[in-house]
């Protein structure tokens, strides 16, 4: 997909408010028209409020140079810049702008100090490529487009014979956690309008496919056993990024493991933002008569594990990764992100 249709996928700002009054108060007609249509009717108004409050706890959070965090500063910096997006606001527009472009700004200024590379661990590297990519959609700053051209050429070159990637960049080991995250990297870059040949999300997807439990519909994480929620959420999910059907036999069982386990999951699990982040998608780019069921339950465990200071905790990255990471999991309906969208 060119740069240009991927840039027009994300409307400005007051047009998106506008698109979004016009949803809730079509939402039924939209619903029998078109079911896989999300309705951003869906969100409740605490859901609303939640995502604001947390929205302007991070702000209060963001460190000087323009990041987040205390460790993992470029992984952490990253999702907080998606979550913002997400609600529509972007680098130098608008009440967070400022704030926002100085994220860009740590991020780039990471990846010079590092010829295209994050720095810290491959999690840390995708999940920047991820955000500059969704940043370059709303951008013609050449600056971003010649970083992400060289932090997707990390992730190629780092590719395992194996098909998937491990913590550092370069071509060795692989397991699900790690691979999945390049995946969705170069997927969003690819939409962006990078370069990034098709032979090595193939050789991906037959990375992750080949971790499936056959029993379960789960998936393991270096070998097809012990198959856990979150790698499970994680392995669907990109089944269907790579461009998977739906009704195929390794999606569908992979989304019948999701639901067989959901009732303890939601409510607490192991990674459990990472979890949810990925298990909301893979139930999104299903369809609609699976996010209908999944979202509000997630929806409703998300408001219940909320801070009464507008924050989240629990999260293995520290208090502004969980909180991030909980906005991009409520406010998958607003569809604001190129990624997020069918």
């Amino acid at each position: 997909m060119s740069r240009f249709r991927s840039r027009m996928r994300v409307r400005p700002v007051a047009l998106a408010c506008c698109a979004a009054l016009l949803l809730e108060c079509a939402a039924p007609a939209l619903a029998q028209d078109d079911e896989r249509t999300v309705q951003i009717a869906e969100l409740s108004p605490r859901a609303e409020r939640a995502i604001e409050e947390g929205l302007a706890w991070l702000a209060k959070r963001q460190n000087d140079d323009g990041s987040w965090g205390g460790s993992h500063q470029a992984a952490v910096t990253a999702v907080c810049l998606m979550a913002h997006m997400l609600k529509g606001h972007f680098p130098k527009h608008g009440q967070y702008g400022t704030g926002l472009d100085k994220a860009v700004g740590f991020l780039l200024a990471r990846a010079k100090r590092g010829a295209g590379y994050f720095g810290g661990n491959m999690y840390e590297h995708a999940l920047s490529t991820l955000a500059l990519s969704e940043v370059w959609g709303m951008s013609a700053r050449e600056e971003i487009r010649d970083t992400l051209k060289l932090a997707v050429d990390v992730i190629l070159r780092s590719q395992s014979p194996s098909g998937g990637w491990r913590y550092h960049p370069y071509p060795h080991d692989a397991d699900i956690s790690v691979t999945v995250m390049q995946i969705v990297a170069l997927v969003s870059a690819k939409e962006a309008g990078m370069y990034v040949p098709q032979k090595t999300i193939d050789r991906a997807l037959a990375y992750v496919k080949g971790l499936q439990v056959r029993f379960t519909g789960g998936f393991g994480y270096t070998a097809p056993r012990s198959e856990g929620f979150a790698r499970s959420a994680a392995g669907a999910m990109s089944l269907l990024m790579c461009g998977m059907n739906p009704n195929s036999r390794e999606v569908q069982a992979g989304l019948g493991y999701l639901q067989r386990n959901a009732k303890g999951n939601l409510a607490n699990c192991s990674f459990y933002f990472y979890a949810h982040y990925y298990a909301v998608q893979a139930m999104y780019q299903a369809g609609e008569k699976y996010y209908q069921s999944w979202y509000p339950q997630i929806q409703a465990a998300l408001l219940q594990r909320r801070r009464s200071d507008g924050s989240w905790t629990g999260g293995r990255g520290g208090t502004e990764y969980s909180t991030a990471m909980a906005i991009l999991v409520l406010g998958v309906p607003y569809r604001y992100l190129p990624i997020y969208q069918r």
